[in-house]
């Protein structure tokens, strides 16, 4: 039997992990949060840069596609990042990067260059996602990763979210420069407190680099990306039509290649992206209704704001603010449905929150010229209900049906989807508004049906979303591990 003094020594010992843990996970929360409220920031703004830069809708979106492009190349790389450095040199590699981006952004002469900053700052955020996800999985212990990962849906969710608010508030008082100066003082605080309190996690592993994986994701992940937020291009015709076709095509082809080389070496244990999560059903089902909520949900956030815009008329503030109380919402219960995960698992709440999701899009896409904002920011409410209903417990459910010894690789296999689906959500959804208002004289009362319609398809894919998670299941009762310890760092 333990002496009481041993038992003291424990408790103190367990007590001293147990804050240090905390700390690691708040600022790996904490700098997440603010690269993902960046994500889709530059929404309301859209008007504003392509007046001042002279470019159409559809250039201007690759500033929000072209962050999905670079991170969709960046994520399959994460996996083998994760194994080879320690989490404080991926995560100062992050700050930095994001910060030099949004440095060359803020300064941007021309619209090259501002998508140069753009691209920087995904470097920075493609690596920080995998890295808190990784964390949280190696250090939680199974029986409280619904709780912790409430917390992480908020980043997940409301940072997206509420990016449009935040910079419509900096736009009414200033340019949208400011919004890229105030995005690198945002990300510092947390760093500065990274400096004093992160410590490396888990242990590294020698994984050898496959350099025609990486020269194959990049044809692979860059090409497909490339090609879905070329689609407004493809519709117009023409010599830019036929180079993105054939940047689609190629995408496909090293696509099938990069798969084909992953599983080659998958039998030796050096593949650049372990491929092995997709073997289990439970994660592959989670998987599947996250992409398809990630298509829907970017696609509908990147639009709402030139819809608020174009066909009711708001300024920049009015179209960030309308999002803010579906934020709100958010933000209350995700860490809710995270803690009834834990005791009652994924079904009970994914399978209704998927039906509110995909019956608010249906709500959305009755909308037109004269539905006023109230009653926009209403249906929105409704839906971040749904949302926070269904992200927590999917991404549990997703990376706890997976072994410890593949955590990086499952994120980085989820990561790297989720841009391609956000690609292709924001996309697919701004080319279809733009077609529709421009075939109707670029009308307000165009612009409207360019709105429903758009909600439409969002509402479509949540729809199928909704069949989908019947067939999800709780994943099986994970067995008891020890926190891994917190190491000095290195």
């Amino acid at each position: 039997m333990s002496s009481p003094e041993h038992s003291d020594q424990n408790s103190t010992a367990h007590a001293q992990m147990s804050g240090e843990t905390i700390a690691l996970i708040a600022v790996l929360v904490m700098t997440t949060f603010v690269m993902m409220l960046n994500e889709t920031a530059l929404a309301v703004a859209l008007p504003n840069i392509m007046h001042e830069f002279n470019v159409a809708a559809a250039t201007a979106q690759w500033l929000l596609t072209g962050v999905m492009l670079t991170m969709a190349i960046m994520m399959p790389l994460t996996g083998w990042i994760l194994d080879r450095f320690s989490t404080r040199r991926v995560y100062f590699f992050a700050v930095v990067a994001f910060l030099l981006g949004s440095a060359v952004a803020a300064l941007s002469p021309t619209f090259g260059i501002m998508l140069l900053g753009r691209v920087l700052q995904a470097m920075g955020t493609a690596v920080v996602i995998p890295l808190q996800m990784t964390v949280v999985m190696t250090v939680v212990p199974p029986k409280r990763r619904g709780t912790v990962m409430g917390v992480i849906a908020i980043v997940m969710a409301v940072g997206p979210a509420l990016g449009p608010t935040f910079a419509g508030a900096v736009m009414a008082v200033t340019s949208w420069h400011i919004v890229f100066w105030v995005m690198a003082v945002l990300v510092i605080i947390p760093g500065l407190v990274g400096v004093w309190k992160l410590r490396n996690v888990g242990e590294l592993k020698q994984s050898p680099l496959d350099v025609l994986s990486v020269v194959l994701s990049v044809f692979a992940f860059g090409g497909i990306v490339y090609g879905l937020g070329s689609v407004g291009i493809m519709l117009e015709g023409g010599p830019e039509a036929t180079v993105a076709i054939a940047m689609s095509v190629l995408g496909v082809v090293g696509l099938v290649l990069f798969i084909w080389r992953q599983l080659a070496l998958g039998s030796k244990g050096t593949a650049l992206l372990n491929l092995q999560p997709l073997k289990i059903r439970n994660f592959v089902i989670a998987l599947v209704v996250i992409v398809l909520y990630q298509g829907s949900m970017l696609g509908m956030y990147n639009t709402l704001p030139l819809f608020l815009q174009g066909a009711l008329l708001t300024t920049a503030l009015v179209a960030g603010l309308a999002s803010l109380p579906g934020g709100i919402v958010e933000t209350i219960f995700s860490p809710l449905a995270g803690a009834l995960y834990d005791r009652i698992g994924p079904r009970p709440l994914v399978i209704p929150g998927t039906v509110i999701c995909s019956a608010s899009m249906w709500w959305m896409a009755t909308v037109d010229h004269t539905t006023s904002v109230t009653t926009v920011a209403v249906m929105y409410a409704v839906f971040s209900v749904g949302l926070a209903m269904t992200l927590t417990p999917l991404m549990t459910t997703a990376m706890s049906s997976l072994s410890g010894d593949v955590y990086s690789h499952g994120s980085a296999i989820l990561n790297t989807l989720l841009q391609l689906a956000g690609a292709a959500g924001t996309a697919l959804m701004i080319a279809n508004y733009e077609l529709v208002s421009v075939a109707g004289g670029g009308s307000v009362e165009a612009q409207g049906r360019g709105g429903a319609t758009t909600f439409m398809l969002c509402a479509v894919v949540l729809t199928v979303a909704t069949v989908v998670t019947l067939f999800l299941q709780r994943p099986e009762e994970a067995r008891e591990t020890n926190i891994v310890e917190v190491t000095d760092p290195r």
